[in-house]
């Protein structure tokens, strides 16, 4: 997995939203679904270009479908214990569509025998940093801290972990301060096979949920 190479990956999602989502999306490093709550960290030297489209499922919306994102990741660290990747993203139709992204991690069993993932990560670090009162501005500068692992018996991966974004500007609908929560992720992987670059699973069933009345608060 150290080969340079691009990965191009089309997701189109059905999200089940919450909060002030209808207005923001998110910049997505590595994700389970709609969040960043998944252990994996994008290999060294590795590119990977995403372009994700989300839609709601039966919600009235006054807005138009959340943007679509083009997002360019790579891996940076060429080690086997400790990763790094950094991201770009491009939302459009959108005001202001930068926004930067990046996961600090370590993989399951890498600090101790049994020991779980661990992932340092910041999303939606947008360009616009303008205004003062936070309106319109997309430095939503979130970080998270998410723990993951392994179920015995083959029964998927479970991560959990914990969000925390620019107060001013993390907000809820009403414009008040809604710039912490949770997150999960659930993945299970099926029909495993192999290539010239390792075992991979040829599908996934994925879910994963954040907390929060906010910009990233839901799911899918």
């Amino acid at each position: 997995m150290k080969m340079k190479r691009l990965i191009p990956a089309v997701v189109i999602s059905a999200a089940i939203l919450a909060g002030g989502m209808w207005n923001k999306a998110l910049a997505t490093p590595s994700t389970t679904y709609w969040t960043p709550a998944v252990s994996d960290v994008q290999p060294y030297g590795v590119l990977h270009l995403g372009i994700d489209n989300y839609f709601t499922v039966a919600k009235r919306s006054n807005s138009a479908d959340l943007p679509t994102d083009v997002g360019l990741t790579i891996g940076v660290l060429p080690y086997d214990k400790i990763q790094l990747e950094i991201g770009i993203d491009w939302f459009e139709p959108s005001t202001d569509p930068l926004y930067f992204n990046a996961k600090l991690g370590t993989p399951e069993g890498a600090l101790f025998e049994g020991s779980p993932a661990i992932n340092l990560g910041i999303f939606n670090a947008g360009a616009d940093s303008k205004t003062s009162d936070g309106d319109g501005r997309t430095d939503f500068n979130i970080v998270d801290l998410i723990v993951g692992k392994t179920l015995p018996a083959n029964l998927g991966r479970v991560h959990v972990g914990v969000y925390q974004g620019k107060k001013t500007v993390l907000v809820d609908k009403n414009g008040s301060k809604e710039n912490t929560g949770f997150m999960v992720g659930y993945d299970k992987g099926f029909m495993p096979a192999k290539d010239d670059k390792g075992e991979y699973s040829k599908w996934v069933v994925a879910a994963d949920y954040a907390s929060g009345d906010n910009a990233i608060g839901g799911g899918g």
